[in-house]
């Protein structure tokens, strides 16, 4: 039986147009914000208002009513570009 990979999220941030995450498994990884049309024209205090949401599976920016999986962004998903 083949088990699917997850990837946990402890703490999420924005960081010079970068959003940045923290894993459960102690790796870090980044994606510019510019990848992401919501994120991409959003303020820093919104940008900076994340929420880690799903057991650690989510991420939400409430200000810009945003939602992407921890997975996805693994994935190279980071939402539409606009």
């Amino acid at each position: 039986m083949k088990t699917e990979l997850q990837f946990i999220a402890k703490k999420a941030w924005h960081e010079n147009g970068m959003i940045c995450i923290s894993l459960e498994d102690e790796r870090e990884i980044r994606f510019p914000v510019y990848k992401n049309a919501r994120l991409k024209n959003a303020s820093v205090s919104a940008l900076s208002n994340i929420e880690i949401i799903c057991n650690g599976t989510g991420l939400h920016w409430p200000d810009l009513d945003e939602d992407l999986s921890v997975q996805g962004i693994m994935e190279g998903r980071f939402g539409n570009a606009g």
